[in-house]
């Protein structure tokens, strides 16, 4: 990882711990093609022990369907490199672990493209919110090295998740019975 994309991502990163912290709130990862490098991103930041409940690396189909409820109909339907098995992790992790917020990367990093013949540099990323809202990135990164790949997918679902935090209604209130 270039010093650079390292300082974007970790000066992203933490702003985001700052704001879960100051706002009382918790999170979760659930990863695939990134390989727990979006948790371990959050685990070195001073403070996050407060925020960050842990994460999900779920590399393979099975694992997304055991460790985080993905549906195998939608995997075979949709692949694993789609916005609905984003989502579905997302959701998936959030509830497992009961947290505020969590957040989901799935895609193909490469060589080659994956068995099912989506390309390198597709990553579908997902946030979900206690609340109920989903948010979702569809990034297409074509001709980038695996590692830069990696560091673009991580950004990118930083990216999404500080526009999450930007919403109000992140969780219920107490008089909606939440």
């Amino acid at each position: 990882m270039s010093p650079h994309r390292n300082e974007t991502v970790e000066t992203l990163a933490r702003r985001i711990v700052e704001r879960l912290a100051k706002s009382g709130l918790t999170l979760t990862t659930a990863e695939s093609c990134t390989g727990g490098a979006l948790a371990c991103t959050f685990a070195t930041i001073p403070g996050s022990g407060e925020i960050f409940q842990g994460g999900f690396v779920c590399y393979s189909k099975r694992a997304k369907e055991r460790a985080l409820g993905v549906s195998p109909v939608v995997l075979g339907k949709d692949t694993a490199v789609s916005r609905r098995v984003a989502e579905m992790m997302a959701r998936g992790a959030r509830e497992r672990m009961d947290c505020d917020l969590a957040v989901a990367i799935t895609g193909v990093i490469g060589p080659e493209a994956d068995e099912d013949g989506n390309p390198v540099g597709l990553v579908h990323s997902a946030v979900a919110a206690r609340a109920g809202n989903m948010d979702h990135l569809e990034q297409r990164l074509e001709g980038l090295a695996p590692e830069t790949l990696r560091d673009e997918a991580i950004l990118g679902a930083l990216r999404l998740l500080a526009a999450a935090l930007d919403r109000r209604s992140l969780v219920p209130r107490a008089d909606e019975g939440g």
